[in-house]
């Protein structure tokens, strides 16, 4: 997934380009207002800072904006009320307020993904894998062929953070931070078992590579992701 990451401080920017990366993304930085209208593009999401230091972030979200319908988040140290609603009305997508961790941006931006793909009524908030699997990720449950199917919690948010990226490497500290949090001091071997728990249940519908000393990948073998 392509990012423009529009911020003029260079210490956040560089942990927020380190941290993106870490988990998959490819990062375009530019530190100006007149930079980012001028990015040719193409790009996915665009994490926009108001504080820019030659004009106003809102207006650079308006005229980018006009130009389309691609996500945008703002992120800054503005955390007045009004600037937060006028982000909005001008057609951000969400907004974060600094400070703010690396795990809380890429969170927003995939809520802000997920909620531009179209979808119809009948299938909002489900996500198909194949022909066979299904997540629910409103309802936290999981069907096979039509049939739900039992996880434990912590199954369910193992699988459900390994397909937001089919065929994505994860390394084991991506995944423990994502679905154990950052604070984990236990072992790791419950990340391996878990993992066989949803080879088990899951045979035939998704395979989880093990990629020695770095982390899993997930494939759907059960046809093509949708």
């Amino acid at each position: 997934m392509r990012v423009l990451l529009v911020e003029d401080d260079e210490p956040v920017a560089e942990s927020l380009r380190r941290g993106l990366k870490r988990y998959g993304f490819e990062v375009e930085w530019v530190t100006t207002g007149a930079a980012a209208l001028a990015h040719p593009g193409p790009y996915d999401v665009v994490l926009l800072d108001l504080g820019l230091p030659d004009t106003d972030g809102l207006d650079v979200c308006k005229a980018l904006r006009g130009r389309g319908d691609v996500p945008i988040i703002v992120i800054s140290a503005r955390s007045d009320e009004t600037d937060r609603v006028v982000g909005l009305e001008l057609g951000a997508d969400d907004y974060v307020s600094k400070p703010f961790g690396v795990r809380e941006v890429i969170a927003r931006i995939r809520a802000v993904m997920r909620r531009a793909q179209p979808r119809t009524a009948e299938a909002a908030g489900l996500d198909r894998y194949g022909s066979r699997l299904t997540i629910d990720r409103k309802g936290a449950r999981v069907h096979l062929d039509g049939e739900e199917i039992t996880l434990t919690p912590k199954e369910y948010d193992l699988l459900a953070f390994l397909t937001e990226e089919p065929g994505a490497l994860m390394s084991r500290e991506q995944i423990m931070e994502a679905v154990w949090d950052a604070n984990w001091f236990g072992p790791t071997k419950t990340l391996d078992v878990h993992v066989a728990a949803l080879r088990r249940k899951l045979a035939g519908v998704i395979s989880i590579e093990a990629v020695r000393g770095v982390g899993f990948r997930l494939e759907i073998t059960g046809g093509t992701a949708s």
